[in-house]
């Protein structure tokens, strides 16, 4: 019981509860739940605000609000509360994340006063595997080391890039972009192949549960796709990964990128959601 308002900002008291409903369906929450479990939910280390929404008196919905605007397990009325406050408050996110029908209906109510976006990712699978690959792996294909980094990054940068249509690097001169790519290598989440100082296969596993984790910023050099090298390094990493890091990985994917979708299927994973993103 939290209290007679409907939404609420939540703090370190109701950590249980949050984490209950974000790991009711851990592949799907993994990226908010990861923050939960690192960080707690005290802002200030956060990172971000966790709204909550009660019915009755009983918390039932959430909604992360930092970086990333992302609901969980959102009713519709706990979506129009959740849009009604993002509202009130103004934009603060460079996105909006989560399943496509609870997005699609935030993004109804909040186009009139956030739009237009600079982009709309109308259909994302989200595909998940908790078995080994079924094709053989690129055994080149290992974790980064720090004094990797300067090797690493125009890689990062390029994918980003290519991802999401503007250079992290543009605005902080990339200071926040650097900060996490070294905070993912010093954690033994970058992984890459890495032939005579070039980088010719990378990705991250950017969150991490006890019962799932997230990969990102899948990339091959443009004039090497089409060699399988994905295929062989995304092998490579679920099989490290399901052995060391999480006992289910997940991705999300473009619906549109009929490439990628087909290199996570030769590898096992299957899609188990949908989900939609703005981006500002």
């Amino acid at each position: 019981m939290l209290g007679s308002l409907s939404v609420r900002v939540l703090d370190d008291r109701h950590r249980d509860d949050v984490l209950a409903i974000l790991d009711a369906d851990p592949v799907a929450n993994v990226f908010v739940s990861s923050r939960v479990h690192a960080a707690g939910l005290d802002p200030r280390r956060l990172g971000a605000q966790m709204w909550g929404y009660l019915r009755d008196g009983e918390l039932t919905s959430l909604c992360y609000s930092g970086a990333n605007l992302v609901p969980v397990a959102a009713t519709p009325e706990a979506t129009r509360a959740f849009a009604e406050r993002a509202q009130a408050q103004g934009r603060r996110c460079s996105s909006i994340v989560g399943p496509i029908g609870v997005v699609g209906d935030l993004w109804e109510i909040l186009a009139p006063y956030w739009g237009p976006p600079r982009a709309v990712r109308s259909a994302q699978p989200v595909m998940a595997t908790s078995v080994m690959p079924p094709v053989p792996i690129d055994h080149r294909v290992r974790r980064v080391r720090m004094e990797e980094f300067d090797v690493v990054y125009p890689a990062c940068v390029a994918m980003f890039t290519e991802e999401v249509g503007v250079s992290p690097n543009v605005g902080d001169g990339g200071v926040l972009y650097r900060a996490r790519v070294a905070e993912l290598i010093r954690a033994g989440r970058a992984f890459a192949r890495i032939d005579d100082g070039r980088v010719v296969f990378k990705a991250e596993v950017g969150a991490v549960t006890p019962y799932a984790c997230q990969v990102q910023g899948v990339w091959v050099p443009p004039d090497l796709r089409g060699q399988g090298l994905s295929v062989s390094g995304m092998a490579a990493l679920v099989e490290e990964s399901l052995r060391s890091i999480a006992p289910t990985v997940s991705l999300y994917v473009n619906d549109y990128n009929k490439r990628a979708r087909a290199t996570y299927s030769h590898v096992g994973f299957a899609e188990v959601d949908t989900f939609m993103s703005i981006l500002f």
